[in-house]
């Protein structure tokens, strides 16, 4: 099955064609891409890339007001290059409690994801966008499967998504801890799978979505257990440019402080903290990896260490949470490419059996989508891979899976 994937987040578009191959025994693999790309910086001067097997790579930029331009621009750029789509993917950051699985788009369905807007307002409208623009392009008929990053975290029990808030009043406004990220942490632990042979029925994982957002997630028998980011992707680890855990009562205080509205001070905790915060330099991990080492910036380096803190703090408690686990898997831009940070994550933890091959670990940069690394030593107990996400193909995979489930 030819799966287009549209991957729409706060100011961009990813987009990808893969075909769907399903193997005996019903296992489904994805081909080669057959054409990928993304329109990124929508709401000013964007980049719009795409690389194709029949037309090479070209670049370009362009004025992109909205997502609902850049899907008309794309779309219209790919005309004859797209060949016959069967379905479409779309990643949708937010399910709420209704959708917890991979689910066909319907007027309800898209109804549905609009109520969640509230939840989600900077991805949730933008995924609605990728949705209509589609339609808009292609008609009723094709069909449509939303792909929910909140979904894979639904096999949290009651004790790690709820908050100890009076029960009436959580249930009335929906304030539970719903989890992100889903997607990526689900293709982490699959491609931890493929690489090793290991049956993720059979282990134990603590996966590590490390980049601009950063996301830990506890995986027992392959099911989400528990998961860092709670009723927004600001709770948690600290990230580029959001803070992580606070105490909540940081928001009455600034505000009274500050003269400023508590909606004003959230702002703030999502997008002038974390690294961008700590450091008043930059949000990205690169530059202030680089700043610390040449320019001995001391604000980036204690960035650098509380960030790597944080995440040593939670991959602790998750051990705990699984009692025990087999594998740490890395992934995400940092993640995926930075080893100084991986090394200082991993520092002294020959306690709980888990010791980093150096010389491995440096040379796990820049895999290709999909790809896996081991970066632990032979004899440690707790092994640490590298793996690329691949978001799109694991959505192509799940629209097909949801499409055949529907149809059959």
């Amino acid at each position: 099955m030819q799966v287009l994937v549209i991957n729409s987040g706060s100011s961009s578009i990813k987009f990808r064609l893969v075909h769907v191959v399903e193997e005996p025994e019903g296992v489904l693999t994805t081909q080669p891409a057959l054409l990928q790309g993304a329109v990124k910086g929508i709401g000013s001067v964007a980049s719009f890339e795409v690389t194709g097997e029949t037309m090479g790579r070209s670049a370009a930029t362009l004025e992109i007001r909205d997502h609902a331009h850049a899907l008309r621009v794309l779309l219209d750029r790919l005309t004859g290059s797209l060949g016959k789509i069967e379905a479409v993917g779309h990643r949708v950051v937010h399910g709420g409690d209704q959708y917890v699985e991979s689910t066909l788009i319907t007027e309800q369905v898209e109804a549905g994801i609009d109520a969640l807007s509230e939840l989600a307002p900077l991805h949730n409208p933008a995924c609605l966008a990728g949705i209509r623009g589609v339609r808009a392009a292609f008609g009723t008929t094709l069909p449509m499967v939303a792909v929910f990053d909140t979904a894979f975290h639904q096999t949290m029990p009651d004790v790690a998504r709820q908050y100890a808030l009076p029960v009436e009043l959580a249930k009335r406004h929906r304030i539970r801890r719903y989890g992100f990220h889903g997607i990526a942490h689900a293709s982490l632990a699959n491609g931890y799978a493929a690489y090793t042979g290991n049956p993720l029925e059979q282990v134990r994982l603590i996966t590590l979505q490390l980049g601009n957002g950063c996301s830990v997630t506890a995986i027992a028998q392959g099911r989400s257990v528990e998961t860092s980011m709670g009723f927004t992707p600001l709770e948690g680890l600290v990230m580029g440019t959001r803070s992580g855990d606070v105490d909540a009562s940081i928001v009455s205080y600034l505000s009274e402080r500050e003269k400023v509205a508590p909606a004003e001070v959230e702002r703030g905790l999502n997008e002038r903290s974390g690294l961008l915060g700590l450091s008043g330099r930059s949000n990205d991990m690169r530059e202030l990896l680089r700043v610390a080492e040449q320019e001995q910036d001391k604000r980036a380096e204690f960035a650098i260490d509380l960030f790597c803190y944080r995440v040593r703090k939670y991959l602790g408690a998750y051990l705990a949470v699984l009692d025990g686990a087999d594998a740490v898997v890395f992934g995400g831009g940092i993640g995926e490419n930075a080893p100084a940070i991986r090394e200082r994550i991993c520092w002294n933890m020959k306690w709980c059996g888990l010791e980093l091959n150096r010389d491995l670990n440096r040379a796990a940069v820049g895999l290709e989508p999909g790809r896996a690394a081991k970066i632990s030593e032979d004899g440690s107990q707790l092994a640490a891979y590298v793996v690329a996400a691949d978001e799109e193909n694991w959505i192509a995979m799940e629209t097909v899976r949801c499409v055949r489930g529907v149809h059959s």
